[in-house]
């Protein structure tokens, strides 16, 4: 997968996401790489049927929950519904836009330098979901330089060596299609991207946060003879973020599958069509 950013994560709309505060729920936006940070992209497999390939698929988005495992994280019910935390319904504002720009910063190729609020904490984990979804936590130098920007460093330096065996097991790799080294074979596009569609700030107390992102991804190998094709499912990941050194980061996440809509009567793109939009289509950085 190759994008503007990096990561070239996501769909080129200008405008996605909400989140629900004290019952009030509210947009996220995202802006173009050349408005205050870079994109990145999505990831995860089709959930079209239970075949092993699919299923594979799927567990790619729990990786980094599988390196995290000995954390004890959560009861991976993710986040649910959009209603707040204290039960009421979304207003009428719920899809006004807050105008507060993106953050401007960078850790690497990741956005940084999020409020210490829950809209930081909320664009935080909207843009970390994408950066652990995105085809370049199947390479190994790219994957550490993830993780250190993305998680607490005292996680990051602890879970290191787990991402690496998950990420390098051989028997995972042949069921996706990719060769051993973790790339995709010759004359196929190994795309793996997410695109968080609304956040929704579960928990908040100063220090601590606790965010549930929904977002669509794609997942597959795109090209002749693909026997991984492309496909689209729908995820709810969790993050617990911790205020460090001046910017929230992920101790730990969950995952569940959806909410995920009805699929459109849409033919499927060529696979070379497929490949070529991951190309040329570039990413966002998430934000309210």
């Amino acid at each position: 997968m190759s994008h503007d950013d990096g990561y070239g994560n996501d769909s080129g709309r200008t405008g996605d996401g909400y989140s629900t505060i004290g019952g009030t729920r509210q947009t996220r936006t995202r802006l173009p790489d050349g408005e205050g940070g870079d994109g990145y992209g999505p990831r995860r497999p089709a959930r079209n049927s239970r075949s092993l390939v699919t299923v594979v698929g799927v567990i790619v988005l729990l990786l980094g929950a599988i390196a995290f495992a000995n954390m004890g994280g959560g009861d991976g019910s993710g986040g649910d519904g959009a209603s707040g935390s204290n039960g009421k319904k979304a207003d009428a504002t719920s899809t006004a836009a807050t105008g507060t720009k993106p953050v401007t910063g960078k850790n690497g190729e990741i956005p940084s330098g999020f409020a210490h609020d829950e809209q930081g904490a909320q664009s935080a984990a909207a843009n970390y979901s994408v950066a652990l979804g995105s085809a370049e936590m199947f390479d190994r130098e790219r994957r550490r330089a993830i993780a250190n920007a993305v998680y607490a460093p005292a996680v990051a330096a602890a879970r290191q060596d787990d991402l690496d065996n998950v990420y390098s097991d051989q028997s995972f790799l042949t069921n996706i299609g990719l060769n051993a080294d973790g790339t995709a074979p010759a004359g196929q596009s190994f795309i793996s991207r997410s695109s968080p569609v609304g956040t929704k700030v579960v928990k908040f107390s100063g220090d601590t946060a606790s965010v549930a992102v929904w977002y669509s991804a794609l997942f597959g190998l795109a090209g002749e003879g693909s026997k991984n094709p492309v496909s689209e499912s729908w995820f709810t990941n969790t993050f617990e973020l911790t205020w460090i050194d001046g910017d929230w980061k992920v101790t730990d996440f969950t995952q569940k599958d959806g909410p995920a809509p009805v699929g459109r009567d849409q033919a499927a793109s060529p696979a070379g069509e497929m490949a070529d939009a991951v190309e040329q289509f570039g990413g966002f950085t998430y934000a309210r």
